[in-house]
């Protein structure tokens, strides 16, 4: 009973993960489309999707800061509620200025499951058996990019774009149903000066972790981003040329990610950090030195890209789990912080890609082999977690 209420659990915080990334990949689609529906410019129909990112940013500080008040359950529910109906009112937007208020409540309530799933996980399970699961559950969040935009294009075809935001705000509304009557484990309220985010930022083994996670995936994130700029633009190649790379890469990540408590246990999970993070930042070089040295041949990227996914997949659910670990009782702020570096590093990243990205594949992979360097320096500045006796 007790090992199928934790699998119940955990199944409720994948769904809500799942949720929060399809508030992105679902709707996405259905945004070229925006412009013509509420007359007004493609650039502010972007805006429906940074509103919906600024939102989680927001949000992830925010359900970080309520963890010691109120308990998960309830700050997880009443995210899933507000959620439901931010989405059921972005289907009602009058106005595209309405849904891009809208869509930063959405992103905002979105931002429970990121902070309290990896807490609830490390809760229920054991070491071992947690890696293994937020290895899992990197697997299926690494499907909804791919998958989420099919099932949106099917959706905006047969039943217009409000139908994607009907259908995440129904789901929404189970979730919250089933969580309610199932309840979640209580976290542990970290006392006096530990129960803050300036404890975390001021930790240098919680920032190790933490701060190479993101650079990690920023490096990764940041050359998919910049991808079908540059295959298309400068390389002569087409979009399939960069789905054969997503889909290559996302593989790579997902059986990476299952085997990586195994690896872990056979030789040693800083060892294993350190291996994911080195290759990487291996592959990020490669590419490099490829556009260096002339290659302009895109049908050799998804080999080349692979050992960059392989490498988060290897170091990524260890690397989460030990900060989660490295932040004790103040689990939630360590996963909000961790989620937040995220999302702060890879915008930084393609920020400061985008001004070169007619430039190539040389100027992409140069941008991404600084960040993934930067992980590996942070591996090596800063203290490791000492292993139990």
């Amino acid at each position: 009973m007790i090992v199928s209420r934790r699998g119940i659990i955990f199944s409720m915080m994948m769904l809500c993960a799942v949720l929060s990334l399809a508030g992105t990949d679902l709707i996405l689609p259905a945004v070229p489309a925006l412009p013509a529906i509420f007359a007004t410019s493609e650039a502010t129909a972007q805006l429906v999707l940074a509103s919906y990112v600024a939102g989680t940013a927001i949000g992830l500080l925010l359900f970080g800061a309520l963890a010691d008040r109120l308990t998960p359950r309830t700050l997880v529910v009443s995210s899933l509620v507000v959620f439901a109906m931010a989405s059921m009112a972005c289907a009602l937007s009058p106005s595209i200025w309405a849904l891009i208020v809208l869509r930063f409540v959405q992103g905002a309530a979105s931002a429970a499951a990121p902070v309290f799933g990896p807490a609830i996980i490390r809760q229920i399970f054991s070491e071992k058996a947690g890696v293994r699961a937020i290895g899992f559950l990197g697997s299926v969040e690494s499907l909804v990019p791919a998958l989420a935009p099919i099932l949106g294009l099917f959706l905006l075809a047969r039943f217009g774009w409000q139908s994607s935001f009907e259908l995440v705000g129904v789901v929404a509304i189970v979730a919250a149903a089933l969580i309610f009557v199932l309840g979640l484990p209580r976290q542990p309220k970290a006392d006096g000066a530990q129960g803050s985010y300036g404890a975390l930022l001021l930790d240098p083994v919680f920032m190790r972790y933490a701060l190479s996670q993101a650079m990690t995936l920023a490096g990764l994130l940041v050359f998919v981003f910049g991808a079908p700029a540059v295959i298309v633009g400068t390389m002569g190649g087409t979009l399939h040329h960069f789905i054969a790379m997503q889909v290559s890469g996302v593989l790579g990540f997902i059986v990476a990610a299952n085997l990586t408590s195994r690896c872990a246990e056979r030789w040693g999970t800083e060892r294993i950090i350190y291996l994911g993070t080195a290759m990487s930042l291996a592959s990020a070089v490669t590419i490099l030195a490829y556009a260096l040295a002339g290659g302009n041949d895109s049908a050799l990227l998804p080999a080349l890209f692979l050992p960059m996914n392989v490498g988060l997949g290897l170091r990524g659910p260890l690397g989460f789990y030990r900060g989660i670990v490295a932040s004790g009782t103040n689990s939630a702020r360590g996963s909000a912080l961790i989620v937040f570096f995220i999302l702060a590093a890879t915008s930084l990243g393609t920020m400061v890609a985008a001004p070169f990205i007619n430039q190539g594949l040389g100027a992409l992979s140069a941008v991404t082999c600084g960040i993934h360097a930067l992980s590996v320096g942070l591996l090596l500045l800063l203290p490791e977690m000492p292993e139990p006796n």
